[in-house]
C-alpha cells in the first residue's frame, strides 16, 4: 500500500472505492430507516449511528463496511489507480454521526419531522457519494482546512 505524504505527516492512503462501498451501504440502511415503522427505525438509525461513530473514531478503513469491502469487493477488482487522504472521510463519518444521533434524538423525543429529517439529509449525503463520488462530509472537511491554514 502506498502512502500519502502531507506537511505534518506520513498516512496510510486508502483505496477510493472503500467509502463508495461503504456509502452504498449506509444508503441501503438509511432508505430502510425511513420506509419501517419508528421503533425498527430507530434501532436501524443507532445501528448505522455505530458504524459512523466507528468510522469517526477509528477511520472509515476500520468499519464493518470496509471489512466488506476488502474481504469481499476488493478481491475481485483491479488495484486502486491511486490511494487517497483518510481523513476527509474519517471526518465525513463524523458528520454522518451528527445526522445519526440527531435522528435518534427525534425518535425518542417523538419528533418524526426531526427523525426522517436527519435520516433524509444523511441519505441525500450517502446517495451522492455512492452514485457519482460526491463526499459531501470531505468536501466540508477541505473548505474547513482551507479556512484554518490561512
Amino acid at each position: 500500500m502506498s502512502t500519502v505524504t502531507t506537511a505534518s505527516s506520513t498516512l496510510t492512503g486508502i483505496d477510493p472505492r472503500g467509502p463508495r462501498v461503504a456509502a452504498s451501504l449506509t444508503s441501503v440502511v438509511l432508505a430502510l430507516v425511513l420506509l419501517t415503522p419508528s421503533p425498527i427505525a430507530a434501532v436501524l438509525l443507532a445501528l448505522q449511528g455505530a458504524v459512523f461513530a466507528g468510522g469517526a473514531a477509528r477511520g472509515v478503513q476500520h468499519t464493518p463496511y470496509a471489512v466488506l469491502f476488502r474481504r469481499v469487493v476488493r478481491p475481485r477488482l483491479g488495484p486502486p489507480s491511486d490511494l487517497e487522504d483518510p481523513r476527509p472521510p474519517r471526518f465525513a463519518q463524523a458528520v454522518g454521526l451528527v445526522f445519526a444521533v440527531a435522528g435518534v434524538a427525534g425518535f425518542v423525543a417523538g419528533s418524526l419531522v426531526l427523525a426522517y429529517l436527519a435520516t433524509g439529509l444523511a441519505l441525500v449525503a450517502a446517495l451522492l457519494n455512492a452514485t457519482v463520488g460526491l463526499c459531501l462530509g470531505c468536501e466540508m472537511y477541505l473548505i474547513l482546512r482551507r479556512a484554518t491554514t490561512r
